[in-house]
């Protein structure tokens, strides 16, 4: 499994770890990844991602997972995140309709 965001595409960053004696040797930046469910008002059903913990702040600062969604440009949105946006819009216009 990647280590990647589902939303905000954040991941894997490299650099080095300097020593007193200003060696330079390569490490990896590890994303706070966690395993998260969240409740779509919409669609009336939890969905599971793997949300970095910043992602997770700015969708509960938003409104909840909706609300995130329908306020983010799809262009900053990863791909599970555009598919879910499509999703609830659909249900939302079809709501509306009705």
């Amino acid at each position: 499994m990647a280590r990647r965001c589902d939303f905000s595409g954040k991941g894997v960053q490299t650099g080095n770890n300097v020593s007193h004696a200003n060696n330079r040797t390569r490490r990896r930046f590890l994303p706070n990844l966690q395993q998260t469910s969240m409740l779509s008002d919409a669609l009336g059903q939890t969905v599971q991602f793997r949300l970095s913990t910043q992602t997770i702040r700015t969708i509960e600062k938003r409104g909840g997972l909706d609300a995130y969604l329908l306020s983010t440009p799809s262009a900053k949105l990863g791909q599970r995140a555009r598919q879910l946006k499509r999703r609830v819009k659909k249900v939302l216009e079809s709501q509306a309709a009705a």
